[in-house]
């Protein structure tokens, strides 16, 4: 079976509550917790030894990209690396605030709405075969993208009912979503993502060999809190690829309204409510995931598992179904994001003697998604056992700072030893460069590869250059 690169990029929400009077904007904010990378990095987009990126978004979100990842625990690893590294910036960010006399709290969401109606994303990237044919390879996946969000999607409260289809301010009971992403997405496929936000972009950026590789862009997916959410998330999604890359065991599920699909399934806890297909059929969001779920099976009946981490992806999937059409989550509501949140609040709704329009059960939906793990609903619950874990915390603090193996660990190497020897270097996904040093540049187009023997003799000179250095530096005393 062919390999797969993943990755994910995430945008995170940022907010600074001063105490008493004033206040301090998400732009300032941002600027305080990447003074740190900026002073280092002479940029708000640096590249890390662990191979992945951070940089300051669009909009003052922060945000942080995965390394290249060939495996699935890998990929749980860094993206929760990316947590620790900005909750780690944002203590420093605010002690500095508070030394200043600006005294509150900073905090990063790890979501995709705010208050105030705006969306950010959490986006997945996957390498295809450029054998692969583009067009189809949309068509099969996007009814799989829709209604995904039944199994893991972050969940979301809407205090005044869900909105309008047709943009409508909300209105009527207050409700809970599968998602917090679908509300926001429009299209099937496009080359945009802002004004009118696709499931899929489809900028050809492969960051590899164009003549082999293309980078399927997913913009659809909510972000993950569950370490288990993300890997079912990415597991399921590879599954779909590989069996549209192969030609085998799906049926064309066209859907007629992309967008409006994907508010009515989202909005639709029981997962029965019906939508239209473009051949005239109507079909639910549980039908759909159950005809995708039996095709992986058998297709991994017949092809074997893909990776190890497969048969914990499929057992999943079908309790989270199970869960729905029973609307029974008690087998599931450690390992699902929008069940672990939704357990959550309704026992607050309880405490409370309330409905979801209680302004408490907003403050629980977002502080959820607070990344700070002494203060963040899901990590206080994941300290009580209430959220399965799928990695050690031992292995995430290593992932901040040891790259995946692939590509990503000669990147990490060559920027860890340019920054020893003090080099002003230059690096994106492909590009390695030392700026003063024209032979010190390399273009590395395999992003499964861990070795290069121009990068490594670079390394070796730039470690050399280092070593002599320090011998050369006079004693301490």
């Amino acid at each position: 079976m062919e390999q797969r690169i993943f990755g994910i990029e995430t945008e995170f929400g940022i907010r600074y509550s001063m105490t008493g009077m004033g206040q301090l904007g998400p732009e300032e904010a941002a600027r305080k917790l990447f003074r740190p990378v900026v002073e280092w990095g002479r940029s708000s987009n640096v590249f890390l030894e662990n191979g992945s990126r951070l940089y300051l978004d669009v909009g003052s979100h922060p945000e942080y990209a995965t390394a290249e990842c060939a495996d699935l625990t890998d990929l749980v690893r860094q993206d929760k690396a990316g947590e620790r590294l900005f909750e780690k910036l944002a203590d420093q960010a605010e002690e500095a605030l508070n030394r200043q006399g600006l005294e509150g709290k900073l905090y990063l969401f790890k979501n995709n709405a705010d208050s105030a109606g705006n969306s950010f994303g959490s986006h997945e990237n996957y390498l295809l075969s450029r054998k692969a044919e583009f067009s189809r390879l949309v068509r099969f996946l996007v009814p799989f993208l829709v209604s995904r969000q039944l199994v893991v999607g972050a969940g979301r409260v809407h205090p005044s009912g869900p909105p309008q289809i047709n943009g409508a301010p909300e209105s009527g009971q207050p409700s809970y979503s599968f998602s917090q992403r679908a509300d926001y997405v429009w299209e099937a496929a496009s080359s945009a993502t802002t004004r009118s936000r696709p499931l899929i972009n489809t900028r050809d950026e492969p960051h590899a060999d164009a003549a082999q590789y293309r980078r399927l862009h997913v913009i659809v997916g909510d972000s993950n809190m569950s370490e288990t959410t993300t890997l079912a998330r990415a597991g399921m999604t590879d599954l779909i690829l590989r069996m549209i890359e192969d030609r085998q065991g799906l049926d064309d599920l066209e859907l007629a309204n992309t967008g409006q699909a994907l508010r009515t399934l989202s909005h639709d806890l029981t997962g029965r409510t019906t939508v239209e297909l473009k051949d005239g059929r109507k079909m639910s969001g549980l039908d759909l995931q159950r005809l995708y779920l039996d095709a992986a099976v058998s297709y991994t009946d017949q092809q074997g598992a893909p990776r190890p981490e497969t048969e914990y992806v499929l057992d999943l999937w079908g309790r989270t179904l199970d869960a729905i059409e029973t609307q029974d989550t008690s087998a599931i509501d450690t390992e699902i994001d929008w069940a672990i949140k939704k357990k959550l609040l309704d026992r607050t709704a309880e405490k409370l003697d309330a409905d979801y329009s209680h302004p408490r059960i907003a403050q629980v939906d977002l502080a959820y998604h607070d990344i700070k793990q002494n203060r963040g609903v899901f990590y206080l619950l994941q300290a009580k056992g209430l959220a399965r874990r799928w990695v050690s915390e031992e292995s995430v603090t290593r992932a901040e700072t040891v790259p995946p193996e692939t590509r990503a660990a000669l990147r990490g190497r060559f920027i860890a030893a340019a920054r020893a020897a003090g080099l002003d270097y230059t690096v994106d996904w492909v590009h390695f460069k030392i700026n003063q040093q024209i032979a010190l540049s390399h273009s590395c187009q395999d992003p499964f590869a861990t070795e290069d023997a121009e990068v490594e003799k670079s390394i070796r000179a730039m470690q050399d250059a280092t070593r002599r250095d320090q011998r050369a530096m006079p004693p301490l005393i």
